[in-house]
């Protein structure tokens, strides 16, 4: 084999090798951070330095503090399962209803939290949800896992 074909041949493996799937696992993506709460979202809390089970969006405009840990799939025949309180980072201008458009490989459910971002329940079907969600002008998108 000439040393042309060989070069060929090596960057052909490469380029395939790069062409398959990551190796991070997909639940990595829906990562819940059991630790300390972010300064600005711990407003009504005693403790000074809350440790809550939660995920700061990506932009970090928005948390979501899971008072279920895991969060639990349901049809919605059970009733409402999954409290969620939001807090956002920034305090709201005008009252707007909290948004979620939540996508989950091909489906896409919508919920609405009324009067924007406060205590809810979003209930979803199992898998990882990535949330896109919008409230009073703002944006920001995070993921969450439903078992």
């Amino acid at each position: 084999m000439s040393v042309r074909s060989t070069c060929l041949l090596g960057a052909l493996a490469l380029a395939i090798a790069s062409c398959g799937s990551s190796s991070t696992p997909v639940a990595a993506s829906c990562k819940v951070d059991r630790g300390e709460l972010p300064a600005w979202a711990t407003t009504g809390f005693s403790d000074p330095h809350p440790k809550m089970p939660h995920v700061v969006g990506a932009a970090g405009r928005i948390a979501a503090i899971l008072f279920a840990d895991p969060l639990r799939a349901t049809d919605g025949r059970d009733g409402p399962q999954n409290k969620i309180l939001w807090v956002a980072r920034d305090p709201q201008q005008a009252m707007s209803d909290l948004t979620i458009r939540a996508v989950h490989g091909d489906d896409t459910l919508e919920r609405t939290v009324p009067g924007g971002p406060g205590p809810s329940v979003v209930d979803l079907p199992k898998g990882c949800w990535t949330l896109e969600l919008s409230w009073s002008g703002r944006t920001d998108r995070l993921n969450l896992q439903y078992d």
